[in-house]
């Protein structure tokens, strides 16, 4: 999960040039750009999903010096909230977890949630109508993900391929397993990373917005009413709770990200830190903050509530025993949105096979999955290996 206020940025990159930072042409470049500045292959595809929403999937067929394998099963990668595909090849050569995969001669492809910088489309409808917005992680999850595993798998030809998901990409899974269990089979392996489903324990400010989710008023002046669109004063009420919690320098921490997901000074490249902003946030909808918000008022993973009455009936809870694939479930000590306690309490209700995997470094957070300068060792290295073996 990913925050900023526009003012600050600004502020920030001011004092940031000031200082003597380098610029970096990756803050422009899209997501193919990226890939094939590295010297990898890029495609885009644009598919429709059952609701009219229009979709970007980036693809990477193989590495810089491999040819396409179709023996290979495709391995599918879906970021977290308020991010795009290009969360996972920010971190260039020898890092990125796709061009990893790429060069061992998997067929790689990147999803891009409804809302973001390169799924803003409907056939019908508008970015500038509220209408455009009216979904969170539950639409997701039962439309944007089969659309999307379809593709790939009508593209490739196989009846299978291996999931990779960060943050709401865990959540959107989570949905699809349980709302659309046909599509349980045509997943082999789902690889957890910061999973999110329980969020009952969760230490990030975005607790503070949770006694708001009835609040029609709030939620339209301070939120946005269709797109999410903070209010600066809300990034500084937040912003005041979540610095207080960590020991680095308080302007960069009430400027991104780690206002909701914490800070690990030691495993953050702050030289990343322009590039990261320069493709975050990406763009969602108010719908999906309050959805999680409350989840963690609830204690539950289930349905959006739709009530603004004190007298309703208690949404529905997503059915886990549908969720049949196999599950690693990776979590860290640190991380403010996927609290261990909350990772143990939805394995505890699975009946697939679960393995538990802890990343062995007490201050890794929900950001270091994807952002961490030992990614590799702590983590993708293990990833690989398993994904290897499918």
């Amino acid at each position: 999960m990913c925050i900023i206020s526009s003012l600050g940025l600004i502020a920030f990159l001011v004092l940031w040039t000031d200082a003597g930072a380098a610029y970096n042409s990756d803050e422009h470049l899209t997501t193919p750009q990226l890939i094939r500045k590295y010297g990898y292959p890029a495609e885009s595809h644009t598919i429709q999903t059952e609701d009219g929403y229009l979709l970007t999937l980036h693809r990477i067929p193989h590495g810089r010096s491999s040819a396409y394998n179709a023996s290979k099963i495709p391995v599918f990668l879906q970021h977290g909230l308020l991010s795009t595909s290009a969360t996972w090849v920010l971190t260039g050569l020898n890092k990125s977890l796709p061009l990893l995969l790429a060069d061992l001669g998997f067929d790689v492809w990147l999803g891009n949630a409804r809302g973001n910088t390169y799924s803003r489309a409907h056939v019908s409808l508008d970015p500038d109508d509220y209408r455009f917005w009216d979904f969170s992680f539950h639409e997701m999850g039962v439309y944007d993900l089969p659309a999307a595993i379809d593709w790939v798998l009508g593209v490739t030809g196989h009846k299978e391929l291996v999931y990779v998901g960060h943050s709401m990409g865990t959540t959107m899974f989570y949905v699809m397993a349980s709302e659309r269990p046909e599509y349980n089979r045509k997943v082999k392996l789902m690889k957890s990373l910061a999973p999110v489903a329980f969020m009952g324990h969760v230490k990030s400010p975005i607790r503070l917005l949770t006694p708001f989710t009835r609040d029609l008023e709030f939620i339209s002046k301070y939120l946005g009413k269709g797109e999410f669109l903070p209010h600066n004063k809300i990034l500084q009420w937040l912003g005041k709770y979540g610095c207080e919690q960590v020991t680095f320098e308080k302007k960069i921490c009430e400027e991104t990200i780690f206002i909701f997901s914490g800070f690990d000074e030691a495993q953050f490249n702050m030289s990343l830190l322009p590039v990261i902003l320069g493709h975050e946030p990406a763009g969602t909808s108010t719908k999906t903050i309050i959805h999680y918000a409350q989840e963690i008022k609830s204690g539950k993973f289930q349905y959006y509530d739709n009530s603004t009455s004190k007298n309703f009936d208690q949404p529905k809870e997503y059915d886990l025993s549908n969720i049949m694939v196999p599950l690693d479930l990776h979590y860290a000590d640190n991380d403010w949105l996927a609290s261990p306690v909350d990772v143990k309490l939805f394995a505890e209700k699975l009946k697939t096979k679960v393995n538990f995997i802890r990343v062995p470094l007490a201050t890794f957070n929900h950001v270091d999955f994807v952002w961490a300068k030992d990614l590799y060792k702590l983590l993708y290295e293990s990833i690989i290996k398993t994904i290897n073996k499918q």
